[in-house]
């Protein structure tokens, strides 16, 4: 067992334990869990309790994670491809290579969190809280991205080609370097500056915000 909180209960605290040994369930508490490279999909953690649980390798596609509390833990080489996952936070987490292929986050947070070279492919991420996360390489490639928020995110060699950019997403001081953007309707993102798109990889169909221009140096050759 690990002691993982403390409610209150008669205006004493009580010890919690998390119960590693529980099969999935809505609710449960796995904090600090090893569950990792295990095979789990379609499981329901909705609400769940996972801070700190480590689990790299483990496969959780098409799984209820809706509100589930994945503070801190380890996804590396994870799949979460096809969850539910809507308000579910997922701050600082370190989920390098892992799949979020499908995922349905809408209003999920995601911030400080580590996802180089993760898979976030026709997600649906509106309203997602991408705050000082660190997405080099990753791939939105068709995700919706309605008024996510990318405020001082490193989006060095991202690629949200095809993405539905709808809303006022937020890009204030966010590291775009050769970020992927041709064909994106960037005219209401919020926070944009020149020297961040002079950086990225545009084309002639991008669309910027008022006062913006399009750099000399696009497209960019291939990397």
């Amino acid at each position: 067992m690990v002691f993982s909180a403390s409610v209150s209960a008669f205006g004493y605290d009580v010890a919690v334990a998390a119960d590693c040994g529980s099969t999935a369930s809505p609710g449960l508490d796995w904090s600090e869990c090893s569950k990792k490279s295990i095979i789990i999909p379609g499981s329901n953690l909705e609400g769940a309790n996972l801070t700190g649980t480590d689990f790299n390798a483990t496969d959780l596609a098409n799984s209820n994670l809706t509100s589930a509390n994945f503070e801190k833990a380890s996804l590396m080489r994870a799949s979460l491809a096809g969850a539910k996952a809507e308000n579910a936070n997922f701050s600082r987490v370190e989920a390098y290579r892992s799949s979020f292929t499908g995922i349905s986050a809408d209003g999920a947070s995601f911030a400080s969190a580590e996802f180089q070279r993760a898979d976030f492919s026709g997600a649906s991420l509106k309203k997602a809280n991408f705050e000082k996360a660190e997405l080099g390489r990753a791939n939105f490639q068709k995700a919706a991205l309605a008024d996510a928020r990318f405020f001082l995110a490193n989006l060095s060699r991202a690629d949200l080609t095809g993405a539905a950019i709808g809303g006022k997403p937020v890009f204030e001081g966010a590291f775009m370097f050769r970020t992927r953007i041709e064909g994106l309707d960037l005219s209401a993102a919020q926070g944009l500056q020149q020297s961040q798109i002079d950086l990225a990889c545009g084309d002639t169909s991008t669309k910027l915000p008022a006062g913006l221009s399009t750099p000399g140096s696009w497209p960019c050759t291939a990397d």
